[in-house]
């Protein structure tokens, strides 16, 4: 299989074929200096530069099991990751941009990471605890306790906060199948954005706060399987406006962590081709 790292410019519609990679290359993350696009692939962290694309391989010390889960501090200068080389389940680590050993923040395993508030103060996760099977959204302050928002009225996922910081959105199947759910950043007022046929992951507020996209699958699909046909769906923050802006062949590894430009001009994601 082939792994199609893509840009979608918003104004005009253009995709832009970043960088084809044999294997599988998943979650881009746009830097927030702009100039290049965090992914992972077999267990390592890489950079893409977008002026001359290829594959650097980030040092993560000892996390040599990293998976789709990472992302960027609002300076840049920090990245989260998870990784499974502990062998206790996903944790949550941060290390410097450039590089380095990573430093372990979440409290228990498996932990995920999947945003964090725009203040750079409180990081967004989705973890299960005491033994259950449910995965709940939990949030973090810097030196803090982790908070639990969900309690447990359905599998949750894809946490992320708003570009003013003020909510979370997330998908959740406590309706029945996986649609897009929004609360407040401290987890009360929580509702559907909307209801259609479809499965829909993994939202993502645009950092001008004007749009949120996410990751429709067929409907009638299990959690998120890999390499089926899915679209990448743009609507209004209240999930009006719906409209498709890609049909590709996907994976949890297209869309699942924050993809924004930083000027909310454009998104990265990854098609596949088998």
């Amino acid at each position: 299989m082939r792994s199609v790292i893509e840009t979608f410019d918003l104004a005009t519609g253009e995709v832009r074929e970043v960088l084809v990679v044999e294997g599988r290359i998943e979650a881009p993350n746009w830097a927030p200096s702009g100039d290049w696009l965090l992914v992972n692939g077999g267990g390592r962290l890489f950079r893409v530069p977008l002026a001359a694309p290829e594959l650097l391989a980030l040092e993560t010390g000892k996390a040599v099991r990293c998976n789709n889960d990472h992302g960027f501090s609002p300076d840049g200068g920090t990245i989260f990751l998870g990784s499974h080389h502990e062998g206790r389940g996903a944790q949550i680590y941060r290390m410097p941009a450039t590089g380095g050993e990573p430093a372990k923040i979440s409290p228990e395993a498996p932990s995920w990471w999947h945003g964090i508030s725009p203040d750079g103060g409180v990081l967004a996760y989705v973890a299960a605890r005491g033994g259950r099977r449910v995965i709940d959204v939990y949030t973090l302050e810097t030196g803090g306790e982790e908070r639990r928002l969900t309690l447990g009225e359905g599998q949750c996922d894809g946490p992320e906060f708003s570009a003013d910081g003020r909510r979370i959105y997330y998908n959740c199947d406590r309706t029945g199948r996986a649609q897009i759910w929004v609360m407040a950043a401290d987890g009360l007022g929580q509702r559907q954005l909307f209801r259609d046929d479809c499965v829909n992951w993994f939202p993502h507020s645009s950092p001008d706060g004007e749009h949120l996209l996410y990751l429709a699958y067929p409907p009638g699909t299990e959690s998120h399987p890999a390499d089926v046909p899915v679209a990448l769906v743009l609507c209004d923050p209240e999930g009006g406006n719906r409209r498709r802006l890609r049909e590709i062949t996907g994976a949890q590894g297209t869309l699942n962590v924050p993809c924004w430009a930083p000027d909310a001009s454009a998104f990265a994601y990854v098609r596949y081709e088998i």
